[in-house]
């Protein structure tokens, strides 16, 4: 009985030391405030995104809670007002996954917001099937919907520069290949899934990089993220046998959403990684920005 007790304590003890030293991540350091500021978070309403919001409105931005769900979207606004004392969270509606979607928000946004200085593309899937469009769901979603939309926001944002753009990708990305002649295939099984998601991701990368270069000297900077393995309302959508298989990996080892979204947050309002644009950061570690390439 005393050895259980004793190994049990050794394990709970190696668990603490891994999990707080490797896996749980260092909060953002900054005590920048962002009164005076609008920013867009997309797929606010839960996980990494709504973390993101929250802490956004704490430092008194001006969020615009960017999702396809009205019902939950304002769910998650309520909390947040009610944690961050700030009323000054909206929600409008986007759907990553139709084109026409975010054409609409996007003149719904200019017509209605004078500002824009942070932009954080954050919502993602990794479901099979299509868009609206016709296009691989996780590519339409993950990329496309984002890539249309920063376009169609690029001149607000560089009419209030200083401003930035966060794209959430994922460590991922390295499972990704682009072929150009197929982004109308859905996909088919757990392996073609996770390529798929993986492409996505790697798209996510490239366009942060080429983001950077296109934007230079216009003090509107850009930069992806990988904000660690996080348990988010994702593992939902696994089936029963996959839940079995991944709940207990992910409740134990995985970040929480709060801890994931430091990464995003240290891209958003840390003062002094503008030479950092185009990089894009595994996790957060203070002054630790990786090139496209690697580091």
């Amino acid at each position: 009985m005393v050895t259980w007790i004793v190994a049990s304590a050794i394990v709970i003890a190696l668990y603490i030391l891994i999990y707080y030293n490797f896996l749980s991540g260092v909060p953002c350091r900054s005590d920048t405030s962002l009164k005076g500021r609008t920013a867009i978070v997309t797929g606010a309403n839960s996980g990494l995104g709504k973390a993101t919001a929250l802490d956004f409105a704490r430092r008194g931005a001006r969020v615009i809670a960017a999702c396809r769900s009205k019902q939950r979207a304002e769910a998650a606004i309520l909390d947040i007002r009610k944690k961050s004392g700030n009323n000054q969270v909206i929600y409008m509606h986007l759907d990553l996954g139709s084109l026409k979607s975010v054409r609409v928000f996007a003149e719904t946004f200019l017509k209605s917001e004078p500002h824009l200085h942070l932009l954080v593309n954050n919502a993602g899937t990794g479901a099979v099937g299509l868009t609206a469009d016709g296009f691989n769901a996780a590519w339409g979603v993950n990329h496309l919907g984002h890539f249309l939309l920063t376009s169609l926001l690029l001149d607000r944002l560089k009419q209030c520069a200083p401003s930035r753009i966060v794209v959430v990708s994922s460590v991922a990305h390295c499972l990704g290949r682009v072929d150009l002649t197929d982004l109308t295939s859905p996909t088919a099984g757990f392996v073609s899934r996770l390529c798929s998601y993986g492409t996505s991701k790697l798209c996510n990368v490239l366009f942060a990089r080429e983001l950077a270069n296109r934007l230079e000297g216009t003090n509107v900077t850009s930069y992806s993220v990988h904000p660690g393995f996080v348990f988010t309302d994702a593992f939902c959508d696994l089936g029963i046998v996959r839940k079995l298989l991944f709940l207990p990996i992910a409740f134990l080892f995985f970040r929480t959403p709060a801890d994931g979204a430091q990464t995003i947050i240290h891209c958003a309002v840390q003062e002094g990684i503008e030479k950092f644009s185009g990089r894009r950061q595994l996790t957060y570690k203070p002054a630790r920005l990786w090139s496209v390439g690697g580091g």
